[in-house]
C-alpha cells in the first residue's frame, strides 16, 4: 500500500491500495482541481525521481526558510524557528529527503510542528515521525486532516502558549481554525509574526491582505478583517513572514492595521469609484 499525495495541493492521504478518487482539499471552494484532472504521486516517487530538493536558507538569526525546488503543490515555504534550544517548524512542505533531515538535525532537529491551516498539512505526519515531534492544529480545522496521526494535538481557544515564549494565535478567516505564530524574541526582540496566508503579504510588501480563497478570489467579510486586525494589534511584532517568502520587514503591525482599513474601505465601497 502507498500513501498518495495530491499533486495540486501536496496533501498526503493514508495508506491505501489505490489512489483516492478525489482530493477533498482541492474539491473545496478555497482550492481547485487541476484543469487537467486529479493527479497523484507519492513521496517515494518524488525522492526516487531526483527532480526535487529542499533549499534551506537562513533568513535572519535563528530563523530558516525551507522551500522545495522546483515548486511542488501550492509552493509554500515552511520556517524553522530556533529559540533557547526549542526548535519549531512552522507550516510544512511535502518533500522530505535525507539531505533535508541531515541539515535540520544539524540545526538541532524539530521539537514541535505547528500549522496555519489545512492547505499546508502536506506530509506533516512523516515529518513528525521523522523528528519525533508533536503537531499542533487548531480543533476548528479537525475535519480537514486527511491523514490522521497520533502525533496531532488539537488545541482550542484563541491562544496556545508553547515553549520559549512562542505562542499560536487563532485568527480564523481563511479557515475557521486559521492560526499564526507569534515569536516575540525574533527580529532582535522586536518580534516576528509568521502568518502562512492567514495574513498574506502582497506584491507591495509594505501591505498585506486577507482572503477566504486566494486562487478563486473570494474575499472575507469586512467584519472578519476588522476582527483579525484587532486580535493582532496587541501583539508585539515588527516583522511578518508569510507563506511565499514575502516579508514586511519593519512596522509590520501598523502595516496590518492600515491594510485592514484599506480592505474594509474597498469592500464597503468607500475607497474608490469605478
Amino acid at each position: 500500500m502507498m500513501k498518495y499525495i495530491c499533486t495540486t495541493c501536496g496533501v498526503q492521504y493514508p495508506e491505501s491500495d489505490h489512489a483516492p478518487e478525489n482530493c477533498s482539499i482541492c474539491q473545496e471552494e478555497r482550492q481547485y482541481v487541476n484543469p487537467t484532472g486529479q493527479e497523484w504521486t507519492t513521496l517515494q516517487s518524488m525522492v526516487e525521481s531526483g527532480a526535487y530538493r529542499n533549499e534551506i536558507k537562513q533568513e535572519e538569526e535563528n530563523l530558516y526558510s525551507i522551500t522545495t525546488t522546483p515548486s511542488f503543490g501550492i509552493g509554500q515555504t515552511a520556517y524553522l524557528v530556533r529559540q533557547n534550544g526549542y526548535n519549531i517548524l512552522w507550516d510544512c512542505i511535502t518533500y522530505l529527503d535525507q539531505e533535508t533531515i541531515d541539515t535540520i538535525e544539524n540545526l538541532g532537529g524539530i521539537d514541535a510542528i505547528a500549522l496555519s491551516h489545512p492547505h499546508y498539512y502536506s506530509t506533516q505526519g512523516d515529518w513528525a515521525e521523522t523528528f519525533d515531534a508533536p503537531i499542533y492544529i487548531h480543533e476548528d480545522d479537525r475535519q480537514w486532516v486527511m491523514e490522521p496521526s497520533e502525533r496531532i494535538e488539537f488545541w482550542g481557544g484563541e491562544e496556545l502558549p508553547l515553549e520559549a515564549g512562542i505562542t499560536l494565535q487563532r485568527l480564523g478567516g481563511h479557515f475557521k481554525g486559521g492560526a499564526v505564530l507569534h515569536w516575540p524574541d525574533g527580529n532582535s526582540g522586536k518580534g516576528i509574526l509568521l502568518t502562512g496566508d492567514i495574513i498574506q503579504v502582497v506584491a507591495d510588501q509594505n501591505w498585506v491582505s486577507f482572503m477566504y480563497s486566494y486562487p478563486n478570489q473570494i474575499p472575507l467579510p469586512a467584519r472578519k478583517v476588522k476582527e483579525i486586525a484587532e486580535k493582532v494589534h496587541s501583539l508585539a511584532f515588527d516583522r511578518i513572514y508569510s507563506a511565499f517568502l514575502k516579508i514586511v520587514s519593519t512596522e509590520a503591525n501598523e502595516a496590518v492595521q492600515r491594510s485592514a482599513r484599506r480592505y474594509v474601505d474597498a469592500i464597503e465601497g468607500k475607497l474608490f469609484n469605478t
